[in-house]
């Protein structure tokens, strides 16, 4: 799949200075994200994202906040509906940071390790798939819907129906 909605930066080329960005999905780019988080249609995302660099600590640090509406289908009934998602985040990478580097650090950490920057440069539009994808249900459910299971067999009976059954039947 050609990756058609992206906003790479290249981490050594951001200023010192607060960095605001307002992403929107268009028509396209929202086939694409559907296609991505494997849903059945993305209707709209926005997300505003902010980015600090701290050159001096090799720490990047990024914030944002997305506001999306997809449409999933129901692992009940498999009637389609949609869901709205509006969440804030926060991020933080350390600049200088390799993933073998990290693992010889994890031991001293008492906090969360800050993600890795892969060849110099993070992609905006990745960081807010992932965010989106890390709040999708696993089985999503209109709201209100429930499973109700039942049971094919009483439990109370002592006599249960076998499922050869029908084969003898069919001999006679």
């Amino acid at each position: 799949m050609q990756k058609k909605f992206s906003y790479p930066l290249i981490v050594a080329e951001l200023p010192q200075t607060d960095q605001h960005y307002h992403l929107r999905a268009e028509k396209n780019d929202l086939l694409y994200l559907a296609e991505v988080l494997q849903v059945v249609a993305v209707k709209r995302l926005d997300a505003d994202i902010r980015l600090k660099n701290h050159h001096a600590d090799n720490l990047l640090e990024l914030s944002g906040h997305v506001s999306a509406r997809l449409e999933l289908e129901s692992v009940v009934s498999l009637e389609l509906f949609a869901q709205d998602y509006d969440f804030d985040f926060s991020l933080r990478f350390d600049t200088a940071a390799t993933y073998d580097s990290q693992r010889e650090e994890r031991a001293e950490w008492t906090a969360e390790l800050p993600d890795v920057v892969v060849g110099g440069q993070i992609d905006l539009v990745d960081i807010v798939i992932e965010q989106i994808a890390l709040r999708l249900d696993d089985y999503p459910r209109r709201p209100g819907e429930v499973f109700v299971f039942e049971q094919e067999f009483d439990d109370h009976s002592e006599a249960k129906n076998n499922p050869f059954d029908v084969l003898a039947k069919l001999k006679k």
